[in-house]
């Protein structure tokens, strides 16, 4: 087992990435990195190595997401407010871009659990499929249908 300061500095950014793929917030995954290390620091005397340590890091990472939520529930706000467009772009264009991203952002939010959480990890967290299926304790050939699944409804929604 690697010491803690290379495991920080190996594995900090991806479980950032991850937890940006969950929660869509800078600051919250900041902060919720580094608590997830801080859980990880306390109990490193009790990781086994039944699974790769990003994998363990990522669980760590998605429950400290959960109870953020349960505490925060009634402060987090229910629209996030929108980007400022850039000022290059025509305003057109940035419309339509931001209509694009919407009908496709609900799309996503309306898929049914794993589909959506594994399509978000693949994607957007860039996990492999044996990360994937370490997370949800099933197999890889698991993870490789849930995705594929989920791409289809993707597409069947927003057809």
């Amino acid at each position: 087992m690697e010491d803690f300061e290379s495991l920080y500095t190996r594995y900090y950014r991806a479980v950032y990435a991850y937890l940006m793929t969950l929660c869509q917030d800078e600051h919250l995954a900041a902060e919720l990195t580094q608590e997830t290390f801080f859980k990880a620091l306390k109990a490193l005397d009790r990781f086994d190595g039944r699974c790769p340590v990003n994998v363990w890091l990522c669980r760590i990472a998605k429950n400290a997401l959960i109870d953020a939520k349960r505490r925060h529930a009634r402060e987090l706000p229910d629209d996030a407010a929108p980007e400022p467009s850039d000022p290059a772009q025509p305003v057109g264009a940035a419309l339509e871009d931001r209509d694009a991203a919407l009908r496709i952002h609900r799309a996503l939010h309306r898929l049914p659990d794993p589909y959506r959480e594994v399509f978000w990890l693949r994607v957007y967290g860039e996990l492999s499929f044996a990360d994937i299926a370490g997370l949800f304790d099933k197999t890889e050939s698991w993870a490789r249908v849930t995705y594929h699944r989920a791409r289809a409804k993707l597409r069947e929604e927003l057809t």
